[in-house]
């Protein structure tokens, strides 16, 4: 039985490109994260995985990311499930505001801990850790479940929202979870045992 869960970061926003600190913000995907979302799923197809199942953000980077996805590997009427407990973390008071300038507001060492501290959260955000406590209740009630069933579920979301996932998922401290870049348009690929034991990572 295969007991697949698939993590793609969606592909590079338009704020991305800006260096803008986007999180609950909508911006789109610009045309190199259009063309690394068709290579993900071109590389999935590929690899012969049968999508049972996707979820996604209430974004729609995230959203288009897996549309585009779903259209390489001649995926149609394919059940998707959106929900904000996957959103990207909230950057709360910088969002949208470009990361060079928010070094000169708040000072450069403040801003590093508000990105890189597990339980920081930046004036009205979220830290990871808060990203966590939405985003790890949400897998376990709703996407576990379908895995352990045997199902191959795919997950396009963010990058700190995946973070939260990957951390629990491979048993990962604060501080090496801090570390782990989530690269965009890169699927992650789970197997598990039918204890929900994680036996492989692999990419494509």
């Amino acid at each position: 039985m295969s007991r697949t869960l698939i993590l793609v970061r969606h592909g590079q926003s338009e704020w991305n490109l800006k260096n803008l600190f986007t999180g609950w913000r909508d911006p789109d995907l610009t045309a190199k994260g259009r063309e690394e979302a068709k290579a993900a799923g071109e590389g999935l197809k590929q690899a012969g995985y049968e999508i049972d199942l996707c979820f996604t953000s209430a974004l729609k980077r995230a959203q288009h990311t897996l549309d585009i996805m779903l259209e390489e590997m001649d995926i149609k009427n394919m059940t998707i499930v959106r929900n904000q407990a996957l959103n990207e973390r909230d950057y709360g008071d910088l969002s949208g505001l470009n990361k060079d300038d928010a070094r000169v507001k708040w000072g450069k060492e403040q801003v590093h801990i508000w990105r890189r501290s597990y339980d920081t959260p930046p004036p009205g955000g979220e830290s990871l850790k808060d990203t966590a406590e939405r985003v790890l209740p949400y897998y376990k009630a709703m996407i576990e479940p379908l895995v352990l069933k045997g199902k191959t579920i795919l997950v396009a979301a963010h990058g700190n929202s995946l973070r939260a996932l990957v951390m629990h998922l491979e048993k990962l401290t604060p501080e090496e979870i801090l570390k782990r870049e989530i690269g965009t348009g890169i699927p992650i690929i789970y197997q598990f045992d039918e204890n929900g034991e994680v036996t492989s990572v692999s990419g494509i």
